[in-house]
């Protein structure tokens, strides 16, 4: 039987980084000592709880820790408000423009590595990818474009509000109506993947009902 392996390739990555780049498939030393071997950056995600020694014994560095929120209907606080609307008809160019550099949060972005115009454009690149696929919603208020939502199945994958929307309060509507037509697409429960950092989007997601679970520590190394 051939052997799994222990770590792979992430092309979408090396595209904007203009390096190899990969992920570690486990927390091991065997994975750990393959990892150092070959020029690129790495990543990993680990249980908080796990014992860091070996990561740092190999160079690896920490970047950030990702929560997931999980919510279903009959937890989910609907806030409703008539100038807060959200259509799967989006403007591309406008949708990019709020997507480049709203994500100061991302591991991308904290890692000293990387250069952070890369980074923007990571999220640039993959917020493309959802438009071509129309699994983003355009969230507007009073019929300006505000922000999107990116999802796939029950995931809300990426999402941004512009920064003069930012800090109203006006986020709650809009992932409301997001949510609650996902669920009544026939999902049991919407989820997503945020930083622990963002305390923005977790009060967020916290005042809508949100719980929270399956928190995992990212570790990055650079081998030259």
């Amino acid at each position: 039987m051939k052997p799994m392996p222990l770590i792979k390739p992430t092309p979408w990555d090396t595209a904007v980084f203009g390096q190899s780049t990969w992920e570690l498939l486990e927390y091991s030393e065997a994975s750990l000592q393959q990892a150092v071997q070959t020029p690129g950056h790495y990543n990993i995600k680990v249980d908080p709880l796990a014992n860091k020694r070996l990561l740092y014994e190999y160079g690896f560095y920490y970047c950030d820790t990702l929560i997931e929120p999980h919510c279903n209907a009959a937890r989910l606080r609907v806030a409703r408000h008539p100038d807060a609307t959200i259509s799967k008809t989006v403007d591309a160019g406008q949708t990019l423009a709020i997507c480049h550099g709203a994500f100061a949060y991302g591991r991308f972005h904290r890692d000293f590595n990387l250069p952070k115009i890369s980074a923007d454009l990571r999220y640039n690149n993959w917020l493309r990818q959802f438009l071509e696929m129309q699994q983003v919603y355009g969230l507007y208020w009073r019929n300006a474009l505000a922000g999107f939502i990116c999802y796939s199945g029950n995931n809300l994958v990426l999402h941004a509000v512009a920064e003069k929307y930012r800090g109203k309060g006006l986020s709650k509507y809009w992932w409301s109506a997001v949510c609650s037509e996902l669920l009544t697409n026939g999902h049991d429960e919407v989820k997503s993947s945020i930083s622990a950092t963002n305390l923005a989007v977790i009060n967020l997601y916290a005042s809508l009902g949100f719980s929270f679970n399956n928190p995992q520590d990212i570790y990055h190394r650079l081998v030259s």
